[in-house]
């Protein structure tokens, strides 16, 4: 089965591949940890991954559901320029600015999830952003996008 991981594609070819869930793959086949396992059944976000730029729980979704479509994990939200250095998406900016990380195990999750929002939702208001994703300090909600 090939699927494509931040714009490369992959072959995977274990036995029972295409009833794996997506999560499993890209940390134990292809070696891809920034994606975490948190609740295993889609609630805490922490293994969020963008599956043709919506995002989606990683931790249960089957191999087979993203046969042939684009995803892109944590590890390919920044850019890499033509000379090598790293251009961090506005939402890692804003998070290291911020400093928003504390323990960091579901900090990716929240990154994709905010990304594939704002890829959405460019300029939002206050009111259209889920409760959830909203800081408390007032002065970082003008900060991403």
């Amino acid at each position: 089965m090939k699927i494509t991981i931040n714009g490369s594609e992959k072959e995977i070819s274990a036995p029972g591949a295409a009833t794996q869930m997506l999560l499993w793959v890209l940390r134990d086949d292809l070696g891809m940890i920034g994606t975490k396992f948190g609740c295993g059944v889609g609630i805490c976000g922490s293994c969020t991954v963008h599956v043709d730029g919506v995002a989606t729980r990683a931790c249960i979704t089957p191999l087979a559901a993203v046969e042939g479509k684009q995803i892109r994990t944590v590890e390919g939200l920044s850019d890499k320029l033509n000379d090598g250095t790293i251009k961090l998406h506005p939402v890692q900016e804003a998070w290291l600015q911020e400093q928003v990380p504390q323990c960091s195990w579901c900090q990716s999750g929240q990154m994709m999830t905010a990304a594939a929002f704002l890829a959405q939702n460019p300029k939002p208001s206050v009111d259209q952003v889920p409760r959830r994703c909203r800081l408390p300090r007032p002065r970082s909600r003008s900060r991403v996008g």
